[in-house]
């Protein structure tokens, strides 16, 4: 079992996995990054592939998380939505949906069914730009059963009362630059969710706070885009769990929530955001000091700048994400410790790739690497990305194993 004086570190690099691109001759954006800080924690650590989707479910940050923090999806998994809205500060009753509430940048196309995605993001909107167009949408669109919350940047919630699940909706990450066509709510209450959205357009289109991003050349969010139904999650605590106490450090509301969820302590570093322009240094900083001088024994360092640079097809920096994370997270964490004199353990991985050429996720399994300072291996494999890890011939099947031999020991 572990030993209590030890440390516990998960660095997740969101959708830091691709395929081979023909641009790099035929490497992956983790083989062409230099990043000796994470090669040589590989070369005395232990490289493999994990499987962090289970069979028959979507390869979404909510479900792979939720898989490399121990929580096997399968059975905690309750939706996406409701995890931020815990971390938004929905209090969620047993008969409430929540709906992930995407602002996004529509075509301008006529009718809306023959509308095109053009940015799921809305140009990375402010959050101070959201909440004004959000807090709009529930004035005029907001009833009763219905209540619009406003989260970060174009990431907010539609909690429908007195519902049921059995709408069929389309993250729109997995539709950049398609016709919405056929991607449209349908079932259950498809044809009121879609209404909603067809009125946001009509009320965001013309909004000031679009005509002023338009005048400075960016995306408008003229569109609301509702996905992700779930209903309130129920997660045995971390610390029961696993005997640890842990900490989430994560710029997104979905990590945050699932932080709250498992009662692990959730730390706000200011300057953290979801791109690669996020503070790095702070969240390192932040993980250090929850080791070291707030008692935790585990600490989970979210990046989410490898994904939003995967779903807008931008190699550049998805390479220099991997790279931030190497030189200024990794060496950090690793330096702080050693001169701590600490015992360690670091678990490094994607939850998920998220390929450039594809600007979505997959199910594949995703490399990792396992290091422990207090026992080092001397690893064939000198650098970890997708073709050293499946030529290890190391393999999990199942995430939740290798985190019970990660914080076990067994």
């Amino acid at each position: 079992m572990k030993n209590e004086n030890k440390k516990y570190v998960v660095i997740l690099g969101d959708g830091m996995a691709d395929y081979p691109i023909d641009e790099l001759g035929g490497k992956t954006p983790l083989e062409v990054a230099d990043k000796p800080n994470i090669d040589a924690l590989c070369a005395k650590g232990e490289l493999g592939l994990v499987k962090t989707v289970p069979d028959g479910m979507k390869p979404g940050s909510d479900v792979a998380n939720l898989a490399v923090l121990g929580y096997s999806p399968a059975r905690y998994y309750s939706g996406r939505s409701p995890l931020e809205a815990l971390s938004i500060g929905i209090d969620l009753k047993d008969t409430d949906i929540a709906i992930r509430c995407n602002l996004v940048t529509l075509s301008e196309d006529e009718p809306y069914e023959n509308k095109t995605m053009v940015d799921y993001s809305a140009g990375e909107i402010s959050t101070a730009e959201a909440k004004e167009l959000i807090a709009f949408i529930e004035s005029k669109l907001g009833t009763d059963d219905l209540c619009f919350y406003s989260g970060v940047s174009y990431r907010h919630c539609l909690v429908k009362h007195n519902a049921k699940l059995g709408t069929e909706f389309t993250p729109p990450h997995d539709i950049s630059d398609r016709k919405v066509t056929d991607y449209l709510p349908k079932a259950l209450y498809g044809e009121e969710m879609l209404s909603l959205m067809k009125r946001s357009y009509d009320l965001l289109k013309d909004h000031p706070v679009n005509v002023a991003r338009v005048k400075a050349g960016k995306n408008p969010a003229n569109s609301i885009w509702l996905w992700g139904e779930g209903t309130r999650p129920a997660l045995s605590p971390f610390e029961e769990k696993y005997g640890l106490k842990g900490a989430v450090i994560s710029a997104v509301d979905l990590i945050k929530g699932i932080g709250i969820g498992a009662k692990m302590k959730v730390i706000e570093v200011e300057g953290a955001c979801g791109t690669y322009e996020t503070n790095f240094a702070g969240k390192a900083e932040s993980a250090f000091n929850a080791l070291l001088k707030e008692g935790c024994d585990y600490v989970y360092v979210h990046m989410e700048a490898p994904d939003e640079c995967g779903h807008q097809g931008d190699l550049k920096h998805k390479i220099l994400s991997v790279e931030l994370i190497d030189r200024v997270v990794v060496q950090y964490i690793v330096e702080k410790l050693r001169e701590a004199n600490v015992e360690f353990s670091i678990l490094i991985a994607p939850d998920h790739p998220t390929p450039i050429k594809l600007k979505t996720h997959t199910s594949d399994p995703v490399p990792y690497v396992l290091y422990r300072s207090y026992d080092e291996k001397d690893n064939a494999f000198r650098s970890m990305n997708e073709k050293n890890a499946k030529a290890s011939g190391v393999y999990y099947g199942d995430s939740c194993a290798l985190i019970e031999k990660f914080i076990k020991e067994d």
